[in-house]
């Protein structure tokens, strides 16, 4: 059996490559490196670098490496962007679905699982998220994931493709420093990058009906997510051997709530940096609170995550400390 990972050398990507290769999978990769690194792969593994529009790359890799399974990561993940470049993510994230589907198909994959977002859900006004809650997105990342949703699992129904959505949570932290998160779009690195250049970090909105007045969020460690895809794909490969493909969506995070003003202070404690954070007002879409149920992935799949939040933060300033010398300094 051998999966292709799409976006495999991606930030989340390559810890899913290296919690499936560690526990004796085999995989591919396919990524056009537009935010991947390829140095993150292990040399062992192949990547086939191009895009996920292009038909007859996709066609080649699955034929050319017997793939019998897909974990799909690939895709455009940035909110705001999202916003500004509509065409752009609908392009990427459902087109781009569109046509590795199409192939999936033609090629008789029979395991496909989906990488998505709790953005699917909204702003719902719920002390806990159920897969039950009303998907209700609010920005077009969130479409995008949801349609990704929808097209999985239709094409899973109509096909015979036993297929699994995974709702992430905020993702963070890394479990080794060469695949941290290079980017500065989630709020541990947005704090790291105000401490590296000297600048207090930003708190947006302290007046929310939360203990604090802070909003509160459900943190998981990114490795914590990779070993869930790994949990998860060989579930869809046990229904599919036993005639019995189905789907499966879950929410993926620990199921307890962090506030922003807490993990601030977190921040601080594991960096040495003592800096007031400011308080900014509330920035548009922001829900006072969004915290996984994490019953179902439980009973479904039995996992759990098993890595807390100040591991996170200081898996993640070390990897940080690695590529920003600069904040090694200071």
């Amino acid at each position: 059996m051998t999966w292709l990972i799409t976006g495999g050398a991606g930030y989340i990507g390559a810890h899913v490559v290296r919690s499936m290769t560690g526990a004796g999978e085999r995989v591919v990769v396919l990524d056009d490196l537009s935010s991947g690194l390829a140095e993150r792969l292990p040399g062992s593994v192949p990547l086939v670098r191009g895009s996920l529009a292009d038909r007859k790359l996709v066609d080649r890799t699955l034929a050319g490496h017997g793939v019998t399974g897909v974990v799909h990561l690939a895709g455009k993940k940035q909110v705001g962007e999202s916003v500004e470049q509509p065409l752009r993510y609908y392009r990427e994230n459902v087109h781009g679905l569109t046509v590795l589907l199409d192939a999936v198909v033609a090629a008789g994959v029979r395991r496909f699982l989906f990488s998505s977002s709790a953005a699917v859900y909204g702003v719902p006004d719920v002390p806990l998220i159920t897969e039950g809650t009303p998907t209700v997105p609010i920005n077009p990342y969130g479409e995008t994931k949801l349609a990704g949703e929808w097209l999985v699992r239709a094409t899973g129904r109509a096909h015979g493709i036993s297929t699994g959505c995974l709702r992430y949570f905020n993702v963070a932290g890394t479990a080794l420093p060469e695949l941290s998160d290079t980017g500065v779009f989630n709020i541990i690195p947005m704090y790291f990058d105000r401490i590296t250049r000297g600048e207090a970090p930003r708190i947006f909105g302290d007046d929310y009906p939360t203990p604090d007045g802070t909003c509160v969020r459900d943190y998981i460690h990114v490795a914590d997510l990779a070993d869930a895809h790994l949990t998860a794909a060989r579930r869809l490969a046990d229904r599919d051997a036993a005639g019995d493909p189905g789907d499966l969506t879950v929410n993926i995070g620990r199921g307890e709530g962090v506030s922003v003003r807490e993990l601030a202070d977190l921040v601080a404690d594991v960096t040495g940096d003592r800096t007031p954070p400011v308080v900014e007002g509330r920035r548009p879409g922001d829900a006072a609170t969004a915290v996984a149920a994490v019953g179902l992935i439980e009973r479904e799949l039995g996992w759990t995550a098993s890595r807390g939040l100040r591991e996170m933060v200081e898996s993640a300033w070390e990897g940080w400390l690695l590529s920003h010398p600069a904040a090694a300094r200071r």
